[in-house]
């Protein structure tokens, strides 16, 4: 019963160190931009790309590119794509001086 218990721990650390190792953001239909109009594949790529980006500019053309397309996929459909949300190149804005 131990054994199994030990084992069981183990494989809880192992499966977070994992997930800590792929990064903090994880696209989700609450912060993605166009979500429902994406395959799962986009939406694993999509998540992959936003983990990857080491400048704000090249996060900046790819959130521009993506959401033209999603628009243009709404609108297809006659459906209105939502807007607002999360900004997902926060993160890479240069901090700001302390006072």
């Amino acid at each position: 019963m131990q054994k199994r218990f030990i084992a069981v721990l183990v494989l809880g650390v192992l499966m977070i160190g994992e997930a800590s190792a792929r990064g903090p953001w994880r696209a989700s239909e609450a912060n993605t931009r166009g979500w429902q109009f994406m395959t799962p594949e986009e939406r694993i790529e999509h998540q992959t790309r936003i983990r990857g980006f080491t400048t704000l500019e090249e996060c900046r053309s790819y959130q521009v590119s993506h959401h033209q397309l999603m628009e243009e996929r709404a609108r297809q459909r006659g459906m209105a794509l939502p807007s607002g949300g999360q900004d997902i190149c926060e993160h890479l804005k240069p901090a700001k001086p302390q006072p």
